[in-house]
């Protein structure tokens, strides 16, 4: 078997966010989450902002063919769901949005998007939470205002850790709870959410799974954006479903990666998704049937690519077939110099076109 791990490792780095894609991200939520803090009318009702999405999952990549890296920001209010409706909510930002983001935002079915040079940002409006839960959104606000640094070497931090694990060691009784809510305008009612449970579940799972299992999603998610971008199931979806594939006790990427795609494989009909913080809601509730059986059909044919990668016992197979999965931004195959260093073998990795 060739885990090579070497090679994910700089696969990897080549579809992790940069530290300018994070210096950007940064600077776009602080930007917004400080003018929030300190406009005269919405500081009146919101009493706490944190990040969520993949950006504080650390299950980023780089994006694709253009696009732009994206990060939600958890607004929570004082409003009362029960008294306010959720174009009224949506509606309250306006005045903000016009006076700093005029052109640059739209205000979409569940949040409100603002698209700048270099970044996607993506408002997410929430209710009054439980009381309950007041000490872990404070925890959240300061993970969130952690540097760009701490965030690039993702769970290297001791500020983040302990946060983390604090998070993770609630006790049963308020780890079901779900404190939020969000204002729906196209369906006109306000829906329960937790993105804190895909916090904590996603740091329980990494652990887990021997600290593989972000990595294995990155890899996975890159392998959907490069091979079929635009396709559905995408984003978080498609993230849950890794999580829910992705066995535990995995030793290498290359296993996680592969183990994943099979189990997928072996799911023929579209599967009901549990919302980790809402069991009810089904995370492939958007996906069509007709979308899954395209995807399945993908997943069955990629799946057997990466198990004659994983059972190769010649490492210059295993790594074409690698690349064959993830593209060019898998490296080449190398051999040692005389000097004992690595050196490439073949053509330049092609910084364009359908690999790039």
């Amino acid at each position: 078997m060739a885990p090579l791990p070497s090679y994910f490792n700089k696969f990897l780095t080549k579809i992790t966010l940069t530290s300018n894609q994070v210096q950007n991200l940064s600077n776009g939520h602080l930007t917004l989450r400080d003018r929030l803090e300190n406009d005269e009318k919405l500081s009146k009702i919101i009493s706490r902002n944190f990040l969520q999405g993949s950006y504080i999952r650390f299950t980023a990549i780089r994006p694709i063919s253009g696009k732009r890296s994206d990060v939600d920001v958890i607004v929570v209010t004082t409003l009362d769901k029960d008294n306010c409706l959720p174009r009224e909510a949506h509606d309250l930002f306006i005045p903000f949005l016009e006076k700093h983001y005029k052109d640059k935002y739209e205000i979409q079915g569940r949040s409100i998007g603002i698209s700048l040079t270099n970044v996607d940002l993506d408002i997410v409006v929430t209710a009054a939470p439980s009381n309950s839960e007041e000490d872990i959104l404070k925890k959240m606000e300061s993970i969130s205002g952690l540097s760009p640094l701490y965030l690039t070497r993702e769970l290297e931090s001791p500020i983040v850790k302990v946060n983390y694990q604090e998070i993770a060691l609630k006790d049963d009784s308020e780890k079901k709870e779900t404190p939020l809510y969000i204002p729906d305008r196209e369906a006109n009612v306000w829906e329960e959410t937790n993105p804190l449970e895909q916090i904590k579940w996603t740091n329980e799972k990494n652990i887990a799974a021997n600290g593989y299992y972000r990595k294995v999603v990155k890899a996975l998610k890159w392998w959907r954006n490069l091979k079929y971008p635009g396709e559905n199931p995408k984003s978080y979806p498609l993230e849950h479903f890794i999580g829910d594939c992705c066995p535990d006790n995995i030793n290498s990427v290359a296993e996680g990666v592969t183990l994943t795609l099979e189990n997928m494989a072996n799911i023929e009909n579209k599967p009901f998704l549990k919302d980790r913080g809402v069991p009810e809601h089904d995370v492939f509730g958007r996906l069509t049937e007709e979308e899954y059986k395209e995807f399945h059909s993908q997943v069955v044919d990629e799946a057997v690519i990466a198990r004659a990668a994983l059972d190769s016992t010649d490492n210059e197979e295993s790594i074409e077939k690698w690349r064959e999965l993830f593209g060019n931004r898998f490296p080449e195959s190398l051999q040692e110099s005389g000097s004992g260093s690595y050196k490439s073998t073949g053509k330049q990795e092609d910084p364009g076109g359908r690999f790039a």
